[in-house]
């Protein structure tokens, strides 16, 4: 198999198990918007809905394990790009997968316990507001900060960075290179979300691009592995 065609199945791949997760995850969790409430009542409904959550919290991770590959074979797969462009656009783009993952890890193995704790009928006071601050900061510092300000900011960055070498390359149309950057450009102003004035309850303007900026990313990954395969 060649370069061009493992990178064009992963770069399928990807978005479309992607959008399946988080579109279940939003059916059978209410997720993102549950996020929103407080903590006992998120550990409540996350306890209820039992290990099959589990799983589909670790397949959405899963997801950001598979980008890293994605990265480094769409890079060795632009010839004719300048290398250090390249090269500096794998780093980036890998970052992005590490971030990404390191912030929705918590689900399948931090976030059990702090569920089943903050549900036992044993449970006292105290323990159940340690579980809510760790949850919390687990939360803010993981999953707002890696992962979607990291996340959200690296990806960007590496989508930006990979139209340009698609720009300089003859694998790929230079239009898809075009998108690649606007749509990157837009998940780094969703980067902004919750930042400085914004951190209690976040940009909207962000809030309402973020989705709208994934969709366009996730069709410029399909495209741009159709186009490898084909």
């Amino acid at each position: 198999m060649s370069t061009e065609t493992f990178a064009g199945i992963l770069l399928v791949a990807l978005p479309v198990a992607f959008n399946v997760a988080f579109g279940l995850l939003a059916t059978r969790f209410d997720y993102p918007d549950i996020l929103r409430l407080p903590t006992t009542q998120v550990l409540q409904r996350f306890q209820k809905e039992g290990p099959g959550l589990l799983i589909l919290w670790w397949f959405f991770a899963m997801t950001a394990v598979v980008l890293a590959p994605a990265v480094v074979l769409l890079s060795a797969s632009l010839t004719g790009a300048d290398g250090a462009l390249l090269t500096t656009t794998t780093v980036v783009g890998v970052l992005a997968a590490t971030v990404q993952f390191l912030g929705l890890i918590r689900w399948p193995f931090l976030v059990p316990y702090l569920a089943r704790t903050a549900t036992d009928p044993s449970a006292t006071p105290a323990q159940r507001e340690t579980v809510d601050i760790v949850f919390q900061s687990f939360h803010r510092y993981l999953g707002v900060a890696l992962g979607e300000h990291l996340g959200y900011g690296l990806t960007g960055a590496w989508s930006v960075l990979a139209g340009i070498a698609m720009t300089q390359s003859s694998e790929v149309p230079a239009s898809l290179g075009y998108i690649g950057i606007v749509a990157g450009a837009a998940l780094i102003i969703c980067a902004r979300e919750f930042l400085g004035r914004y951190e209690l309850e976040g940009w909207a303007v962000a809030g309402r691009l973020t989705p709208l900026a994934y969709v366009l990313w996730s069709l410029w990954l399909v495209a741009t592995g159709l186009v490898l395969l084909f």
